[in-house]
């Protein structure tokens, strides 16, 4: 829909009005939301963009009476259709409008459905509790709306558990649910975060052609701004519990002016240069128990000006459609803003030299893995996780093994690590040694030191009970690799000082610190074994984005000082970018293409490749709206007669396929 600037096309639904929301925590007060304020347009999408515990969530749940029971609006308004929304005190006024006029749909499907109950049922159920339909009438509509998003042989599908559906699917029984009851506004709550990227871009093109179809409203609320560049018409950016700007899409990308919208943006791998440094917010959003004052963003903000510090900045609007809450917008700051952005732009300059490639003529191969295939057996049937899969990594570069989840990448990286070795068959070679089936103990203390892991969720993989002291100095204890208690402590100061973690840290629980906090802890653990290969399995997916630039830098800065090889494993192609020499795309068990990290971008071959770029959503708004989806089916190959070969088609280039198929990519390669 076209807006004209001076106004809408569309009439206002909801407006809320600088809400707070507080929450009574043992005592403490903690204001979540404080006094934050945003429109809602018919029939059009607002994306709530920001990172994790900036309120986001609960100012959304207000709109429909869910906050839990400590919590509750204490200030503003939310006003839909006219009708203010905060003055309502029960549950029965509440069920007028929850579900039936603004529906939500959770992040994670699971814990939004049943298991004990078929899928069917649970959809029949919303419709005839909110409608009084019969259910045999329920039933047909609850079929009619699996279909709509999606499901194929929706008959049979009605009659299953959530258990019996992908997380994919899962979703889409969320998202059928959220709108059996054809509500007004419908409110995502980071709906893909789980999912694969092509199943991701699935999700977001099947609401928005229900949106266009039901003429709803929808809200989105995520960290990833590359879905919010796919998916809005109006972006609000929060912090600290506010919204700091709103705007149309093109001008919260374009001409972003809070200086927390800008670092945000800036820090995203996409806008990186290989070799230089990734921008990154320093610093950690405030406590909000405490009273803030000025603008929320100030002390982590490196060019602040003393005012922001100490009074809290108004609403400035830049254009009729775009305000903002900065300091910067003041008439006084003219000057400052103007140097900032020079400075800006003088920065962009530099970082835009490339590094120099990684030389592959004269670097030695470090680990060989050659045939590797590695079964399990499922209800007495054998899987082969990982299906003939042959690759080398050279001293001194990144490898990144890229797939979704499922496609075995974890598997090999694990099998690298030795953690699984019974059901492994095929050749690895570390340093040309073998490392598959028996070794030594001298052999494999030995590789141990060498050899470390990086895991994808540091809570899971750091010891509750230990503090950081011990937990980091595990490796140390178990290989006695300190002469005495000092030397220990100042193994364990130095490893914490080189991944920026203050060494008071030491004496305290992974749980006092934050998601990037406990990743630097994981890394540290393993360095401080002083390994020359890593294998780092999704070590930034649960991160937010300023905190996961952070973690990039850092392997970055750690692989150059120390001369490490990294394996990283990763779903997702932007960061990869940013991170590796080459890559190599795992599907289901075999890699379909290696090639350095120009090369596969450049001149994707595999259409399994293509497919899994042309999905990644990208941080412009241009660029999305007009991208074509590539949709990957297993069926286009014909290996029955003709099976394919791991082949290098031209020098470093690597692709599965059979005799056919290569003529074709080396013609498309000549053209």
């Amino acid at each position: 829909m076209e807006h004209n600037h001076n106004g809408h096309a569309s009439p206002l639904i909801l407006s809320a009005r600088d809400v707070e929301v507080r929450f009574n925590l043992r005592g403490r007060t903690l204001t979540a939301v404080r006094g934050a304020s945003l429109d809602l347009y018919e029939g059009e999408t607002l994306a709530i963009v920001g990172e994790s515990g900036c309120g986001k969530s609960v100012f959304t749940k207000s709109f429909i009476g869910m906050l839990d029971k400590n919590g509750a609006v204490t200030g503003g308004k939310i006003l839909y259709r006219g009708e203010d929304l905060t003055a309502y005190k029960t549950e029965a006024e509440w069920l007028r409008v929850r579900g039936k006029k603004i529906a939500m749909v959770f992040q994670d499907p699971m814990t939004s459905l049943n298991p004990v109950r078929t899928i069917g049922e649970q959809i029949t159920e919303v419709i005839t509790w909110h409608f009084g339909t019969e259910h045999e009438e329920a039933k047909r509509e609850a079929i009619e709306i699996l279909k709509r998003v999606g499901i194929a042989d929706a008959q049979t599908r009605y009659k299953q558990y959530p258990n019996e559906f992908s997380g994919g699917m899962r979703q889409r029984v969320v998202i059928a649910t959220a709108i059996a009851c054809r509500p007004e506004i419908l409110i995502c709550d980071e709906p893909t975060t789980a999912l694969d990227v092509t199943v991701q871009a699935q999700i977001l093109r099947l609401i928005k052609d229900l949106q266009k179809e039901l003429k709803m409203t929808v809200v989105y609320i995520t960290h990833d701004l590359g879905v919010v560049a796919n998916v809005a018409d109006w972006v609000g950016v929060m912090y600290a519990g506010q919204i700091i700007e709103y705007g149309t899409v093109h001008e919260i990308f374009k001409e972003p002016v809070h200086p927390y919208t800008r670092a945000l943006l800036q820090s995203l791998p996409q806008l990186g240069v290989r070799g230089h440094a990734l921008y990154s917010i320093q610093g950690t959003p405030p406590s909000l128990f405490k009273e803030i004052r000025g603008d929320a963003f100030a002390p982590r903000n490196p060019d602040a000006m003393e005012i922001e510090f100490e009074q809290e900045p108004p609403q400035f609007e830049v254009s009729p459609t775009h305000w903002a809450k900065t300091w910067l917008l003041h008439p006084y700051a003219q000057d400052h803003r103007r140097a900032l952005e020079e400075a800006e732009a003088q920065r962009r300059a530099e970082r835009a030299e490339p590094t120099q490639p990684f030389v592959y003529e004269t670097a030695e191969k470090l680990l060989e893995v050659k045939g590797l295939t590695v079964k399990f057996k499922l209800g007495g049937r054998e899987f082969r996780a990982v299906n003939d899969v042959s690759f080398d990594i050279y001293k001194g570069e990144t490898l990144s093994l890229v797939g979704e989840s499922g496609s075995g990448k974890t598997t090999i990286g694990r099998a690298v690590m030795r953690v699984y070795n019974s059901n492994v068959s095929g050749e690895i070679l570390y340093q040309g040694q073998p490392i598959v089936g028996k070794i030594s103990k001298d052999k494999m203390k030995a590789l141990r030191m060498e050899m470390q892991m990086i895991f994808q969720d540091p809570m899971a993989s750091l010891n509750e009970r230990a503090k950081v002291d011990y937990i980091i100095s595990e490796g140390l204890y178990n290989y006695h690799l300190f002469e005495n208690e000092a030397d220990r402590l100042r193994k364990v100061e130095e490893i914490m000082q080189e991944v920026g973690l203050s060494k008071d840290f030491s004496s305290r629980f992974p749980h006092e610190f934050s998601g990037g906090q406990r990743q630097r802890i994981g890394i540290a653990r393993s360095l401080v074994m002083n390994p020359n290969f890593i294998v780092a399995d999704e070590p930034i997916s649960a991160l937010d984005v300023s905190i996961r630039a952070q973690v990039i830098n850092l392997l970055n800065k750690l692989k150059r000082e120390r001369g490490l090889t990294y394996l990283f494993i990763a779903h997702d192609l932007s960061v990869v970018r940013f991170i590796s020499d080459r890559i190599a795309v795992i599907n289901k068990g075999r890699i379909v293409e290696l090639a350095t990290c120009d090369e596969l971008f450049d001149r994707p071959l595999h259409p399994y490749t293509r497919a899994l770029l042309s999905a990644v959503p990208y941080p412009d708004p241009d660029r999305e709206r007009d991208k074509e989806l590539l949709v990957y089916d297993p069926a286009m190959h014909n290996y029955r007669d003709n099976p394919p070969q791991w082949t290098e088609i031209v020098p470093g280039h690597f692709i599965l396929a059979n005799q056919e198929e290569l003529d074709i990519y080396r013609k498309e390669l000549e053209g």
